[in-house]
């Protein structure tokens, strides 16, 4: 990546890790000059403070950077847009085990990423890193680039991000790697090949919907399912939102961002999996075509669903593609969605709410996003709320009224779900409301590092 350079050269400048309480053994080691340098900068090592190292005749010779001591991925995501961009770059002056070095690493290169897709004029640029000997380095690239990937999707705005530009991007993948097999279903051949909740949901919209369908890996290898809800744009249908509730709606494709990114980095590290990837990608629109409140809707699984609310789209259109995955039984199910406010009102926008109706996956999935630092918090699939679904004209509703919106959402999917199919619904907000290191305002990623853990860790 061009935010690293491969070796240290004859210019490069350290950067020295430092805890506040281990500064001052650190400063009997140096120079006098440098003892006084730092205690005239009145420099005690605090948590993300940085002090240029100076010889007496104003040369930079390095960095002190108080890194604290959480260990964050995000630890020295602040430093590429601090530091002063420098030809032979830095390299951190300290040992580290590879899951630290990867995860440095990995917080460098998001500190790096800025959308500039619209920005006229001269772009921002980043200080570059050279990669510590104890990285993995295809492992973080691949991570980086998928995240980065996922962000553009999801910042670019919906004028230029419809259904078809999601298609766009599923097969700029398909055609960047080999093996990968690509197929769309467009507009109303969905009724004809029997995916009439994706169809009804976006025949509202000029920009016809589409089920996107990708395969790759070796039959020989464990199958590994992942659904993305891509809605490019939810006005919320007829049962249209306020103008402040549709300001974000550009993100509500997030889940296919999601998945893609994930998609990508599987497939770059060439992990020991057969992959399927299903988007269906709609735009939530009103017109005179639009589905309606109180219509009832046939399904891939011939469950029929009555609308009680044409916002809660995503989980129509998500329900012919969760059926159509248990087709092949995958050994793991795993789809993300941007799906309910309720699931924000619970954990808000850092932590997306995990469901899984296996304890054994949703067991792993949790460890995972300890290690990883990628948050997840479990939500019950609670059996005594279905009732809550129940329609007096149809096999069951859309929504389950005031209470635990998200779990009814996730209840609502769970129908079209076969038991024996591990599965684990991830509602995701994929969005960042104000910046922190690494972390810009703006479309995010969240889940798919500890997903990606434990697809790792599938054995045939």
């Amino acid at each position: 990546m061009s935010h690293f350079l491969p070796r240290r050269l004859s210019g490069s400048l350290p950067i020295y890790p430092i805890t506040s309480d281990k500064l001052e053994t650190w400063l009997k080691r140096q120079s006098s000059f440098v003892q006084n340098w730092v205690k005239n900068n009145h420099y005690t090592g605090s948590t993300g403070s940085l002090l240029a190292l100076s010889t007496p005749d104003a040369k930079i010779t390095g960095y002190l950077f108080g890194v604290g001591k959480d260990d964050s991925v995000y630890t020295y995501a602040d430093l590429p847009a601090k530091l002063p961009l420098h030809e032979d770059g830095y390299f951190i002056d300290s040992a580290f085990s590879k899951k630290r070095a990867n995860d440095i690493c990995l917080g460098w290169a998001l500190g790096c990423y800025a959308f500039q897709t619209y920005k006229n004029g001269r772009k921002k640029q980043f200080a570059r890193l050279v990669w510590p000997k104890e990285s993995d380095q295809k492992h973080v690239e691949a991570l980086a680039h998928g995240i980065f990937m996922a962000r553009d999707l999801i910042n670019t705005p919906a004028n230029d991000m419809g259904p078809a530009e999601i298609a766009a991007a599923a097969k700029k993948i398909a055609d960047k790697h080999k093996g990968v097999s690509y197929s769309v279903i467009v507009g109303e051949d969905l009724l004809k090949k029997n995916y009439p909740a994706v169809y009804a949901v976006g025949k509202g919209s000029p920009r016809a919907p589409r089920l996107i369908d990708m395969h790759w890996g070796s039959t020989k290898n464990p199958l590994v399912t992942l659904v993305g809800k891509g809605v490019a744009f939810d006005t919320g249908g007829l049962d249209i939102k306020p103008s402040s509730a549709m300001a974000l709606m550009k993100k509500d494709m997030g889940g296919a961002a999601h998945v893609l990114a994930l998609a990508d980095i599987i497939i770059s590290l060439k992990l020991p999996v057969r992959l399927r990837v299903i988007i269906p990608a709609v735009e939530n629109s009103t017109d005179g075509n639009s589905f309606r409140p109180g219509d009832i809707l046939n399904t891939r699984k011939g469950i029929t669903v009555e609308i009680g609310d044409t916002d809660a789209e995503g989980r129509l259109i998500l329900c012919d593609a969760l059926t159509e995955a248990c087709r092949d039984k995958p050994k793991m199910l795993v789809n993300f969605a941007t799906l309910t406010g309720a699931a924000r009102v619970a954990l808000g926008p850092e932590i997306p709410a995990l469901f899984c109706n296996n304890d054994k996956l949703a067991d792993k999935i949790l460890k995972a996003s300890v290690a990883h630092q990628d948050p997840l918090w479990r939500l019950p699939l609670w059996p005594s709320y279905r009732d809550m679904l129940n329609s007096k004209v149809a096999d069951t509703n859309n929504v389950g009224g005031s209470y635990a919106g998200a779990i009814t959402a996730a209840l609502y999917m769970e129908k079209f779900v076969d038991a024996d199919v591990p599965w684990a619904h991830i509602d995701t907000f994929a969005w960042n409301a104000s910046s922190k290191p690494g972390r810009p305002e703006g479309g995010e990623v969240l889940g798919i590092r500890a997903i990606l853990d434990v697809i790792q860790q599938i054995k045939k």
